[in-house]
């Protein structure tokens, strides 16, 4: 295993910088110079206050950029309403947090398409996923940075890379496959507005129109794909999130695993440790900051670098947040993820 780099932080946000600077500087890139090299991250959700600045991001891309690669920053949409439910909305929010082309020095992407439609299937072949579905990026990307805010979440236990490349890379419909065991659509009649999106998209015809102009769908037919549930422009359509706690770190395990993969011999990892908060950035308005500042990871497997975020943190501190929550599942699962 190469060796993972730490950094620790400063007192302010030039202190915090130098320290990445001093992270980018000690790592081995796997690009050389024209390579298209994409930056995951995560912009906060409309009305968040707790996503990294974008200025640590620019650092990322003005480094690439030192040596000749052709950076580009991305992410995907989401299932529920909110600020990035799809592509114009979600760089709307990108922009109000400070994400914009003209700052960061490169293009913004929405790696699914502004629909959530540019996905593609890869084999996973694990107990829960045989295929997983996500953006198609990898044909016309040489590299990826995979830059992830760590932090607790409500049902992980904890975000850090292994959730920004499971959840980050997967369309919606994987993320509502992660998310629930049960993915047979529910209509909510007051919110359809009859627009056909889940009968195109229904890949065995199990959706139709019904006599009044509302789909229905064949139950018989229906495979629980979730495409309809994550396209539906309405969200007409119930999400379900009702998984059981287990397998759902098994599920954010198996898309990553399969992502991982793909993107392993050309990506870096790189986790920041700052403003550690109890729940993740995808949710509106304050969020409780749970533990001091600690500073930058980098590495080259993600598994690795988050147990070692996970110990340079202090379990207590995410079992204190979320009791209850098997969050040790996704390294142990991660050793042997088709058991």
């Amino acid at each position: 295993m190469r060796e993972i780099i730490f950094q620790k932080s400063g007192a302010n946000l030039d202190e915090n910088l130098y320290a990445l600077r001093k992270i980018l500087s000690q790592l081995e890139a796997p690009f050389k110079s024209g390579d298209s090299v994409g930056v995951k991250i995560h912009w906060g959700e409309r009305g968040n206050t707790s996503f990294l600045p974008p200025e640590y991001t620019r650092e990322i891309v003005q480094w690439l950029k030192s040596w000749g690669m052709n950076p580009f920053v991305f992410d995907t949409t989401v299932l529920y309403s909110g600020g990035r439910r799809d592509g114009k909305t979600s760089l709307e929010t990108a922009s109000k947090h400070g994400f914009t082309e003209e700052f960061l020095g490169c293009p913004l992407v929405i790696a699914d398409g502004y629909d959530g439609t540019d996905v593609i299937d890869i084999p996973a072949d694990y107990k829960h996923f045989r295929t997983v579905q996500v953006a198609n990026i990898f044909d016309t990307t040489d590299g990826f940075i995979i830059f992830s805010h760590f932090k607790g979440h409500m049902v992980a236990g904890f975000g850090g890379a292994i959730k920004n490349i499971s959840m980050g890379f997967a369309s919606r419909a994987q993320k509502q496959r992660m998310h629930s065991d049960s993915l047979f659509p529910v209509l909510k009649r007051d919110k359809c507005t009859m627009c056909g999106v889940c009968i195109k998209h229904c890949p065995t015809g199990a959706a139709t129109f019904g006599n009044d102009g509302y789909p229905i769908f064949d139950l018989k037919k229906c495979i629980s794909c979730g495409e309809c549930i994550a396209l539906c422009p309405q969200i007409a359509l119930k999400i379900l999130w009702n998984t059981d706690k287990t397998v759902f770190q098994e599920k954010l395990v198996e898309t990553a695993a399969a992502i991982w993969k793909i993107i392993s011999r050309k990506t870096l990892i790189i986790n920041a440790l700052l403003k550690i908060t109890k729940e993740c950035d995808c949710l509106p308005g304050e969020n409780p900051v749970i533990a001091e500042d600690i500073g930058f990871l980098a590495g080259y497997n993600p598994f690795d670098v988050d147990a070692k975020s996970v110990e340079l943190l202090g379990e207590k501190i995410i079992d204190d947040a979320h009791p209850n929550i098997p969050w040790r599942r996704q390294f142990d699962y991660a050793n042997k993820p088709s058991a």
